[in-house]
C-alpha cells in the first residue's frame, strides 16, 4: 500500500483514463494543460494512466517520461486528491530501458507500471522470451507492474490467455493485464485462473495492489466484461472525453454484479448506456489520438491539438466531420447531463 503524508493509495477496480501528452507549437511539453487534465478527470473518478500509447510514450524522451510522471502526481496531490493511483506506462525496447523507466515512475510519485512488449523485435520475441521479459522487469521493479496486451503497438505480438496466466502465476510484483486486443474469451479464460479463491492464496510482492485486475482496452465491452466475464474495468482513451459517463457506467455494471438482487431499472440502465458508448467509442477508435486531441481543444478549452510528429494534427475538416457524428452527440448529450446535474 502506497502511504503519502498519511494518505494510502492502494490499486482496485476501477475506470483510468490514457492521458494525452500535450504539446506547445514546438512540440515541447505543455504541462500546465498536462496538469489541468489530469486533475479534472481524477476529481469526477477518473484515475490517470501517464504515457500511455494515447500519450505517445515513444515519441517522448526517458527524461520527459520522467517529467510527466512527477508532475501528475504533484498535480494530483496539490489538487487534495492524494489517493488517486496512478499507473504509468513504462514500456521500452530493451528489457533494461523498462526496468530504469519503472524505477523513475516509483520515484516520481507513480504506483503502478503498465508494460507492453517490446515490439522492434517481435519475430524474435517467443512466448519464452516474453515471459522472461516480464517476469525480469517486475522482479526488479520497486511497484507493481501491469502486463499491456496490444498487438497493433507492439508489432503484432498478441499474448494469449495461457502466457499472461503464467507470467502472472509465477510473478508475484505481476498486479493485473490491460487487453486492447478487445478478446472477451481471453478475458474470461484469464479472470478464470486470477479471479477465484485459489489465485489468492499466491503471494503478492506489493500491497499496494492486494488482487490481480484484468481491464479491458475499450469502452465498448466496459458493461459487458465487468457483467459476463468478471472484469475489473478498464483503461480507455475515451475517459478523456466522457469521464462522467464512463464513470456511471463503471458504477451501474459493478453494483449489478455485486448486489445478490439487482434491479431490472439497473440493468436497463447499464445497457441503455454501453449502447452509447460503444457508438462514441468507435468514432474515436476512428478519430485516434489526433482527434481526441482536436475534441479537447474544441470543447475544454486546450490551447491546440498538437501532435508530435510524424503523427500529423488532426485537420479542421475531419474534426468538424467527428463532431457531427450521432455517437459523438449521442453520449455528449447525457455528459452534460451528468455535469449540469452535479
Amino acid at each position: 500500500m502506497a502511504a503519502v503524508n498519511g494518505h494510502s493509495r492502494v490499486l482496485k477496480p476501477g475506470v483510468w483514463a490514457p492521458i494525452p501528452t500535450f504539446f506547445d507549437e514546438q512540440e515541447e511539453l505543455d504541462l500546465d494543460t498536462f496538469r489541468k487534465h489530469v486533475v479534472k478527470l481524477a476529481k469526477v473518478g477518473m484515475q490517470p494512466v501517464i504515457c500511455g500509447s494515447m500519450g505517445e510514450a515513444f515519441h517522448l524522451t526517458d527524461d520527459e517520461r520522467f517529467t510527466l510522471f512527477k508532475e501528475s502526481r504533484k498535480a494530483l496531490d496539490e489538487a487534495g486528491l492524494h489517493d488517486t493511483v496512478i499507473i504509468a506506462g513504462t514500456g521500452g525496447n530493451s528489457t533494461r530501458q523498462t526496468i530504469r523507466l519503472s524505477k523513475l515512475a516509483a520515484e516520481a510519485g507513480a504506483d503502478v507500471v503498465i508494460v507492453i512488449p517490446p515490439g522492434y523485435y517481435a519475430g524474435a520475441l517467443q512466448k519464452p522470451a516474453l515471459k522472461q521479459f516480464f517476469l525480469d522487469v517486475q522482479e526488479a521493479s520497486p511497484i507493481p507492474v501491469m502486463i499491456y496486451n496490444f498487438p497493433g503497438a507492439a508489432g503484432g505480438i498478441d499474448m494469449d490467455s495461457d502466457l499472461i496466466n503464467s507470467i502472472a502465476t509465477e510473478g508475484s510484483n505481476i498486479c493485473g493485464v490491460k487487453l486492447t486486443c478487445g478478446a472477451v474469451g481471453k478475458l474470461t479464460r484469464i479472470t478464470g485462473k486470477t479471479a477465484v479463491q485459489a489465485f489468492s492464496s499466491h503471494p503478492r510482492k506489493n500491497t499496494v495492489a492486494p488482487e490481480f485486475l484484468t481491464l479491458g482496452g475499450f469502452a465498448d465491452f466496459l458493461a459487458p466484461a465487468i457483467l459476463g466475464g468478471r472484469g475489473h474495468g478498464a483503461i480507455m482513451g475515451l475517459g478523456n472525453i466522457y469521464p462522467r459517463s464512463l464513470v456511471r457506467l463503471f458504477e451501474l455494471s459493478y453494483k449489478i454484479v455485486t448486489d445478490s438482487n439487482p434491479s431490472a431499472e439497473d440493468i436497463k440502465k447499464a445497457w441503455e448506456l454501453q449502447d452509447l458508448v460503444s457508438e462514441a467509442d468507435a468514432s474515436f477508435t476512428r478519430g485516434g489520438i489526433a482527434g481526441t486531441k482536436y475534441f479537447l481543444q474544441k470543447n475544454s478549452g486546450h490551447p491546440n491539438r498538437r501532435m508530435r510528429r510524424p503523427i500529423l494534427d488532426y485537420t479542421d475538416a475531419a474534426g468538424a466531420s467527428l463532431e457531427k457524428e450521432d455517437g459523438v452527440t449521442g453520449l455528449l448529450a447525457f455528459e452534460k447531463a451528468l455535469e449540469k446535474g452535479q
